[in-house]
């Protein structure tokens, strides 16, 4: 019998739904000389009479099955490799594909320069809205062969071990197999792997399906969608110093600050985007379990990340919980804080008092920022709602609070507008912010969302409003935050659905959500998707107006 030139293992639990996909996507590689092993994790739904099912139509398909759940990716991976006949290894999870040409390209690199593993770029689709993006593009954009990480140390970014095609001979020569019995396996895995590999070629085409479920229900969420249980942070924390650990004992350690940085910047930066979220017992025991850890990075890797980041970064290790959900509110949105201290040679900092400890004066120096220079339009202000009163039919009126730490806005009553697009204009409300203290105007503004202008077809999507200050014939632009505890509220309007929400997750913003509902989503939507020529478009807009 012929040996297969690539094993390719896909693993599955509990997903017998699922598993077909991925299978199909193996069985129409352009590369068909490749061996299938399905690794079943002891599902105790379908997912065995599945995988039978899928062997018995394709020879060149094995299923083995775990006699106990392993609770984790390592072991269905491992025991895979042990009956793996092929040269070459890759893996695939049961709930993603991979591309057409994947093996082909990924074998490709391997035959033409001796290597030990090669890359490619991965493809990430989100489920609830069929959005797709490349997963660290920047360190897939050009073809090359690296001897060695510390020639890209950036690439600790990418720790995926899907996105790979791996020689048999490099795993087996430092016997490297998934680390078993923990999370975060794969960040372990890859870490050993990129500084075991004497070369590795990275390719930029799509060798990898990676399927974003963001709002999958909890019991189903991946590991990484798991952030709000503590165990999680446990987990990550542990892994890490796995990491850390080993390079050491493998000659690395010249690694730890790229290695800290991409701590910092990736895996504590997702926790720090969901803090706003958090109560304070949770931010406690999470702190609890951080601090200790964060004490042991490398100086340097903070002194590369964002200010903004520095400050929740410290606020949490100060013990400032209530305070570091409030500063990671403005994450990546440029959202001032409510307050700034300066001192007697003029240095402001985060927060109503003065930092006492040099880590402290440190970190929450805002000086680069530049709050009180920097152009108007890029200026930053922090929009709150502080009272959301709903009112007659669609209407809605939003107390809202603007803080100016940077004291950009002159003594008086400033012009703002508040503004949304949710369908084919732009609705403008103007209203006036009134000055309570330095710093800080309140105002209030009066939103009839009956009155946006929706396509005749209908509308389906969200949007967050937000508040446009004019100035001197300038004008700067930001987002509204809403109280978080705020109830949703349902309203029909026109042939819709709208639901008034504070945002679940980022910076927490008023979401507003159109769904169509009645005839708009039964016929006039459908009929609109299936006609692509301008006038009929034109036209059925015309009998949607008669319609209504």
């Amino acid at each position: 019998m012929t040996l297969p030139d690539v094993t390719v293992t896909v693993i599955v639990h509990n997903d017998a739904a699922r598993l077909p996909r991925a299978v199909a996507s193996l069985r129409a590689q352009t590369h068909t000389n490749i061996e299938i092993v399905i690794s079943d994790d002891h599902s105790t739904d379908d997912t065995p009479a599945v995988a039978r099912a899928l062997a018995a139509r394709d020879h060149r398909i094995r299923c083995i099955r775990l006699p106990e759940n392993s609770g984790g990716c390592s072991a269905p991976r491992n025991r895979a490799v042990e009956i793996a006949r092929a040269p070459y290894l890759m893996f695939l999870d049961s709930d993603d594909e991979l591309p057409p040409r994947a093996v082909e390209l990924l074998l490709a690199a391997h035959r033409e320069r001796e290597v030990d593993f090669a890359m490619g770029a991965v493809r990430r689709v989100r489920v609830d809205n069929g959005r797709r993006s490349t997963w660290m593009p920047h360190l897939v954009a050009e073809r090359r062969t690296l001897k060695g990480i510390e020639e890209e140390p950036r690439l600790l970014f990418e720790h995926l071990a899907t996105s790979k095609m791996y020689a048999r001979s490099f795993l087996d020569r430092h016997r490297l197999r998934f680390p078993e019995g923990i999370h975060y396996e794969d960040q372990l895995f890859s870490a050993q792997a990129y500084c075991l590999a004497e070369a590795f070629t990275i390719i930029p085409d799509p060798v990898y399906v990676w399927y974003i479920e963001p709002f999958a229900a909890a019991s189903a969420a991946s590991i990484s969608n798991q952030r709000h249980r503590l165990s999680n942070v446990r987990d990550r924390v542990h892994v890490q110093r796995l990491i850390d650990e080993f390079l050491v004992s493998s000659g690395h350690a010249g690694l730890r600050e790229h290695k800290d940085y991409k701590f910092l910047k990736h895996d504590f930066r997702m926790y720090a985007g969901d803090l706003p979220y958090r109560d304070e017992d949770w931010l406690t025991s999470f702190a609890d379990l951080m601090n200790p850890y964060l004490d042991t990075l490398s100086p340097g890797a903070y002194e590369r990340l964002p200010r903004p980041e520095r400050v929740v970064l410290e606020l949490v290790r100060d013990g400032r919980t209530a305070e570091a959900r409030l500063a990671a509110r403005g994450l990546g949105h440029a959202v001032a804080p409510r307050q700034v201290t300066t001192d007697a040679t003029g240095t402001p900092y985060w927060g109503e008092a003065l930092p006492v400890t040099d880590r402290a004066r440190r970190e929450l120096d805002l000086s680069e920022l530049e709050l009180d220079t920097r152009p108007f339009s890029a200026a930053q202000f922090r929009h709150e709602i502080t009272r959301l009163t709903p009112g007659a039919g669609a209407s809605l009126t939003l107390a809202i609070r603007t803080y100016d730490p940077g004291l950009r806005l002159p003594v008086g009553p400033q012009r703002a507008s508040l503004l949304l697009t949710p369908g084919r204009r732009r609705m403008t409300i103007p209203f006036r912010l009134d000055p309570v203290r330095p710093g800080v105007f309140d105002g209030t503004v009066r939103l009839d969302l009956a009155a946006a202008s929706l396509p005749p077809y209908g509308f389906e999507g969200v949007r967050h409003p937000v508040i446009r200050l004019d100035q001197q014939g300038l004008s700067h632009s930001g987002l509204l935050l809403a109280p978080l505890d705020i109830p949703t509220r349902r309203i029909r309007v026109g042939g819709h659905e709208l639901t008034v929400e504070p945002e679940s997750r980022n910076p927490g913003r008023l979401q507003l959500r159109w769904r169509p509902v009645g005839v708009t989503a039964r016929v006039i939507r459908p009929v609109v998707r299936r006609v692509a020529r301008p006038r009929v478009r034109n036209a059925l807009r015309l009998v949607a107006s008669a319609l209504r």
